[in-house]
């Protein structure tokens, strides 16, 4: 899906720029050999994590199978995801776009083993997809992306769900 229409979108018409509460997924889908997908931005450049904004009826897991197979064509049914983690702490994941808008996400973060197709950019919000380690991801790493890396080293070191 577009901006144009969306949720957020919607609700930009009516509060401006004013700080939203945004509800969002991101996934990490890990090859056998502990790669894991990475998608570049289409508006930035720079590289990130398959995620996205919840649309209204949206669950969680819902979002995060919507944004994959929108921004990468990769299915993943909803049973295969695993939740490892959350976002949510405003220091952190209070974000200010070029044009004023700012959002303050609460995420929760899946990890993925099992998916059907093969990734390939959408051309819109993704320009590029990279298989990577995630000790040495693509640079420039977006913020949210390098602290979902982060997020899961701690939970494949600890074997617990993370909080940030």
């Amino acid at each position: 899906m577009t901006f144009e229409g969306s949720y957020t979108w919607r609700l930009r018409q009516k509060v401006g720029s004013d700080l939203l509460l945004m509800p969002g997924a991101i996934v990490f889908l890990v090859r056998d050999d502990g790669a894991v997908l990475f998608t570049r931005r289409a508006g930035t450049g720079g590289w990130t994590l398959p995620a996205g904004g919840a649309e209204e009826g949206s669950s969680f897991a819902g979002t995060a199978t919507r944004e994959l197979e929108e921004e990468t064509g990769v299915l993943v049914e909803p049973a295969d995801l695993v939740g490892f983690a959350s976002l949510s702490e405003a220091e952190l994941h209070t974000v200010s776009y070029p044009g004023g808008d700012v959002n303050h996400w609460f995420a929760m973060l899946f990890l993925a083993r099992r998916w059907s197709g093969e990734p390939r950019p959408d051309g819109v919000e993704t320009s590029a997809v990279l298989w990577a380690h995630p000790i040495a991801p693509p640079s420039p790493l977006e913020r949210p992306a390098a602290l979902a890396v982060e997020l899961f080293f701690a939970y494949e070191r600890e074997g617990r769900f993370q909080v940030s």
